[in-house]
C-alpha cells in the first residue's frame, strides 16, 4: 500500500470517528441535527465558514485558473473572505436574532407561500450545483495522485460516499467538528507544498525563467482583470448574505455576538489560502507546462516526497469534504423543514424530521453525482449558480433592515425574475448588456421588488 493511500484511509477513518462522536449530540430534536443545538462557539463558527468557503473551487479551481492567468486567480478566495467578513459585520447577528432554521422562515414572515416554495427550490438548486463541483475536484485529486487506485469516476464515487456518509451520521455537529481537522490539514498541507515547490523551481528567479512569456503571472490584478475581480467580490458578498448553508452556520451559534465574531475571524483566516493555491498553480505551469489545467495542482503534488504528498492530498480532499458536508446538510434541512414538515407531515416529531433530513442528504448526494459528470469549468459553473442568490439578498435585506417596506407579493416575483434572468443569460446572448450576470441579477431583482411593491401597495406589511 502506498503512503498516500494509507494517509487517505487514516483521514477517512478519522472523519467517520468524529461523525460517530457527533452523532450523540445530533439526536433528539431536529435543531440538534441541523443547527448543532445552537451551541457552536466562535472557533467552531470560524472553521465551519472557512470549511464551506475553502472547497474545490478555492483550491483546485483557483489553481486551474492560475495555471492560465497567474496569481490574480487567488482573488476568488479573497472574495469569499470579504463576503464572510461582510456577513459577520452586518448580517450574522441579525440572522441569529431571528431564531429561525431556514431562510424560508424569514421569507414567510414577510411574503406569501409562493415565495417560500420557490425560494426552497432555488436554494436547493444552487447548493446541488456547488456540491457537484466538490465531486469533480475530489475525483480529480484522487485520480491524479493515485491513478493506479482511482480513475476520475471512481474518485468521484469515493468522494460522494464520504461526503454523504459523515453528513448523514452527525449533521451540523459532524460538519463543524470535522472542520477542525480539515482546516488544520488544509493550511499545513498547502503551506508546506507551496514552500517546497517554490524552492524546487529555483526560487522566484527560477520560477520566472521557467514560465511562458506574455502572461502577467505575478500581477495581483492583470491576469484576471479588475472587472472579473469586482464581479467575484460582488457575487460572493451576495452569496454570504443569503445562501442557506451560510446562514445556517450563523443560526447554529450559541448567541448573536458569537455568530458575528465567528464570521469575521473566519473571513480573516481564510484570506491566504487562495493566494497559496494560485501560487501552486503557477509552479505547476513552470514544472508541467503541457499538463491539463484542471489537474495542475494534483500534478505538482505527485512529485512531492511520499509522506508530504499524502498529507497534501488529504489537505486538498479535506477542502472538498468541508464544503460538501455543509451544502448537503443545508439542502436536506430546507426540504425537511420547509417542504416535509410544512406540507407533507406537519405532526412529525424531532426524530422523524431528523430521519427525513438524513434521507434528503443521501438523495441530494446521489443526484449530484450525475450532474458532476456534465460540468467542465469549476469556477465558471459555480459563479453562474451563485448569482441566483441576488434575489434572496434583495428579499432578506428588505426584511431585516426595512421591514416597513416589505411587500408580501414581491418575494415570489423577485425570485421568479432572478430565476428567469439566469436562464435567459445562458440562452439569449442579447440580454447580456452588463459585463457579468451578477449585475443583471441585482438590477432585475431590485426593479422587480420595487415594481411589485408599488403596484401592490395593499400587500405591504403593517
Amino acid at each position: 500500500m502506498s503512503i498516500s493511500l494509507a494517509i487517505l484511509i487514516l483521514y477517512i477513518v478519522a472523519l467517520f470517528a468524529i461523525s460517530w462522536y457527533a452523532k450523540k449530540r445530533s439526536e433528539g430534536e431536529a435543531e440538534n441535527y441541523a443547527l448543532a443545538g445552537r451551541k457552536l462557539s466562535t472557533p467552531l463558527i470560524a472553521v465551519t465558514i472557512i470549511g464551506l468557503a475553502v472547497g474545490g473551487a478555492s483550491t483546485i479551481g483557483v489553481s486551474e485558473h492560475a495555471f492560465r492567468v497567474g496569481l490574480s486567480a487567488g482573488w476568488y478566495t479573497i472574495a469569499w473572505a470579504l463576503g464572510a467578513i461582510v456577513m459577520g459585520l452586518f448580517m450574522a447577528k441579525k440572522y441569529r436574532e431571528q431564531n429561525i432554521t431556514t431562510i424560508s422562515e424569514l421569507i414567510e414572515r414577510h411574503h406569501d407561500m409562493k415565495a417560500v416554495v420557490l425560494g426552497v427550490f432555488c436554494q436547493i438548486v444552487i447548493q446541488l450545483v456547488i456540491i457537484s463541483l466538490q465531486y469533480i475536484a475530489g475525483g480529480s485529486i484522487l485520480h491524479a495522485i493515485m491513478p493506479d487506485v482511482f480513475d476520475f469516476q471512481t474518485g468521484m464515487v469515493v468522494s460522494a460516499i464520504v461526503f454523504i456518509g459523515i453528513t448523514f451520521i452527525g449533521g451540523m455537529w459532524s460538519a463543524s467538528l470535522s472542520n477542525v481537522l480539515n482546516i488544520v490539514l488544509i493550511y499545513v498541507g498547502i503551506l508546506i507544498a507551496t514552500v517546497v515547490q517554490f524552492y524546487r523551481v529555483g526560487g522566484m528567479e527560477g520560477l520566472a525563467a521557467s514560465l511562458p512569456a506574455g502572461v502577467p503571472w505575478f500581477s495581483f490584478t492583470e491576469g484576471v482583470g479588475m472587472m472579473t475581480i469586482t464581479s467575484w467580490v460582488v457575487t460572493l458578498v451576495t452569496v454570504n448574505l443569503s445562501l442557506q448553508s451560510i446562514l445556517q452556520i450563523s443560526l447554529g451559534a450559541k448567541d448573536a455576538a458569537t455568530a458575528k465574531k465567528g464570521f469575521v475571524w473566519g473571513g480573516i483566516i481564510m484570506l491566504p489560502v487562495g493566494v497559496l493555491a494560485a501560487f501552486l498553480g503557477i509552479c505547476a505551469k513552470a514544472m508541467y507546462p503541457d499538463a491539463q489545467a484542471a489537474l495542475a495542482l494534483p500534478e505538482v503534488i505527485v512529485s512531492l516526497q511520499p509522506l508530504l504528498a499524502g498529507v497534501t492530498l488529504a489537505a486538498l480532499w479535506a477542502a472538498d469534504v468541508s464544503t460538501a458536508c455543509n451544502l448537503l446538510l443545508s439542502a436536506g434541512t430546507l426540504f425537511s423543514n420547509d417542504i416535509y414538515k410544512r406540507f407533507i407531515n406537519p405532526a412529525a416529531d424531532g426524530a422523524r424530521q431528523i430521519l427525513m433530513t438524513r434521507l434528503c442528504v443521501m438523495v441530494s448526494g446521489i443526484m449530484t453525482l450525475g450532474l458532476a459528470m456534465t460540468v467542465s469549468s469549476i469556477l465558471g459553473t459555480i459563479m453562474i449558480g451563485l448569482s441566483l442568490t441576488a434575489a434572496f439578498s434583495v428579499i432578506v435585506i428588505v426584511a431585516l433592515f426595512f421591514p416597513q417596506h416589505s411587500c408580501k407579493e414581491a418575494g415570489f416575483w423577485t425570485l421568479l425574475a432572478g430565476f428567469v434572468m439566469l436562464i435567459l443569460w445562458q440562452l439569449v446572448p442579447a440580454v447580456r448588456i452588463l459585463p457579468n450576470i451578477i449585475y443583471m441579477e441585482w438590477l432585475v431583482c431590485i426593479v422587480a421588488y420595487a415594481v411589485v411593491a408599488m403596484l401592490k401597495p395593499g400587500a405591504k406589511q403593517a
